[in-house]
């Protein structure tokens, strides 16, 4: 059964000076104040599209380790995953780099990083990215 997710952007005024506000509909589990000075040169306060690419990143990434590892017969006590994912304006977006610190008991260093490349090849977020470069920086911690 197929699940379709919804969020919705509010924008006013120009792509300079204007701003707005995205929420994540389907949830309803927040919404987030955005602007190009956010995307550009960051802002405190205000996300954009990049971060909240690299937060569906993460989360994604995340699932499908855990799954690998417990398929494994290894599950992970804990994983911690940033995907940290660069913007240059008017060029677009350039990457997508995901740092992992996962603690797993009973599994050897070549089997983590087997798993933890396959989980980045087959994550659903990761197939999406697919015409951008994926970098993996996994450890166990």
């Amino acid at each position: 059964m197929a699940l379709t997710s919804e969020a919705t952007t509010l924008w006013f005024g120009d792509l300079q000076s204007g701003s707005g506000t995205t929420s994540l509909d389907s949830s309803d589990a927040a919404e987030f104040p955005v602007s190009w000075q956010a995307r550009s040169v960051g802002e405190v306060g205000k996300t954009n599209p990049e971060e909240l690419l690299g937060a569906a990143h993460s989360a994604c990434y995340s699932m499908a380790l855990s799954n690998a590892l417990t398929g494994n017969g290894t599950p992970p006590e804990s994983l911690q995953v940033t995907a940290a994912v660069t913007f240059v304006p008017g060029e677009g977006i350039k990457g997508s780099h995901l740092l992992v610190s996962a603690k797993v008991a009973g599994i050897s260093e070549d089997d983590f990083q087997r798993l933890a490349a396959d989980a980045k090849a087959n994550c659903p977020v990761s197939q999406a990215l697919a015409g951008i470069p994926i970098t993996l920086e996994a450890s166990l911690a």
